[in-house]
């Protein structure tokens, strides 16, 4: 379910003037929870979860350093900044202390149809990379991944969330793709990107792109390669099919994340 345009505006506004009331380019979230008194438990919980926010008689987050969540890690942080969104988000706060919402354990990468974890995850994305200082560092930029690697070392966060960041209020448009095991999980790119469907069907990867090429031969290297945008996405036209466009791939085992544009 998408967030509403009244949703994000008030989110965004939120988040980002908690981020603002500190100088710190690296949103400070230690400062930010000793300030609310939150108590939050880092541990081991197997892979039962990122992060989880529960209420008894006061809150208290929990973050699981199994899955690679620790304090000074991007994914730790960004897994952090999402429990923060169901603190101070109204109604996510309101619901879980009438016991109107169950507690609601989150997972990184994974797709989230929910609405109250798209907001949270949206609140996390404008709290660690807020927009007034994020669009100054992409200004008059050409498009180029490096930017994202750049910008991702900036705010200390990971490249997925700081590509998705980019997509949405970056100078360029472009698609990020998330892939497991051959199957296309995810995808998400700018509103002005001037392709929608992806070419493989039932969320097979396209063959003849470099993410194609990893799953049918175990064999790849992160790198950036120009190709057709036929060999990604449906076309409606022979023109569209032969206009070139950019794929960055970042493999990892049986993962890849891929970042699309056009020059």
């Amino acid at each position: 379910m998408e967030i509403s345009n009244t949703s994000k505006t008030f989110i965004k506004d939120l988040a980002e003037f908690i981020a603002l009331e500190y100088d710190e380019i690296i949103t400070p979230l230690e400062r930010i929870i000793e300030s609310e008194d939150v108590a939050v438990f880092y541990d081991d919980y197997g892979n039962a979860f990122d992060g989880i926010i529960v209420y008894d008689s006061e809150f208290y987050i929990h973050i699981n350093t199994k899955r690679g969540n620790r304090i000074e890690t991007p994914r730790g942080r960004f897994t952090l900044a999402h429990e923060l969104g169901h603190y101070f988000i109204d109604n996510h706060r309101n619901g879980l202390q009438k016991g109107l919402l169950e507690p609601h354990p989150s997972k990184n990468n994974e797709a989230k149809h929910q609405k109250i974890e798209r907001e949270a995850d949206y609140f996390a994305s404008c709290l660690l990379m807020p927009e007034k200082r994020f669009s100054k560092d992409c200004y008059r930029r050409k498009f180029q991944f490096s930017i994202i690697e750049e910008l991702a070392k900036k705010y200390h966060v990971s490249l997925t969330a700081c590509a998705i960041r980019f997509a949405d209020i970056g100078n360029h448009p472009i698609m990020i793709v998330y892939c497991e095991s051959n199957q296309v999980k995810w995808n998400w790119s700018s509103i002005d990107f001037p392709f929608k469907y992806l070419a493989g069907k039932n969320n097979k990867i396209p063959e003849d792109t470099l993410v194609g090429e990893y799953f049918n031969t175990g064999k790849g290297e992160r790198k950036t390669e120009q190709l057709w945008a036929g060999d990604w996405f449906n076309c409606f036209s022979h023109e569209d099919e032969d206009r070139q466009i950019y794929e960055h791939f970042i493999p990892y085992k049986n993962k890849a994340l891929c970042v699309i544009w056009e020059d």
